[in-house]
């Protein structure tokens, strides 16, 4: 599932360096923490990885 915005690749990035071990789960904040507990490694690898070139910065909701 790819990322609809920046923001959120970001935050998929950082829940991914978490899951890994990279960084402290309890620096985590945000969408990060939830996404962190709720999606697998695979799933947060595929959205962190999405192009950021034509991506909002925030998704409109």
């Amino acid at each position: 599932m790819p990322a609809k915005s920046k923001a959120q690749q970001k935050a998929a990035g950082a829940a991914l360096a978490a899951k890994r071990g990279d960084i402290k789960k309890s620096e985590l904040k945000g969408a990060s923490k939830s996404m962190e507990k709720s999606m697998s490694e695979k799933e947060l690898h595929d959205m962190a990885s999405t192009k950021r070139n034509g991506k909002p910065e925030h998704a409109s909701q």
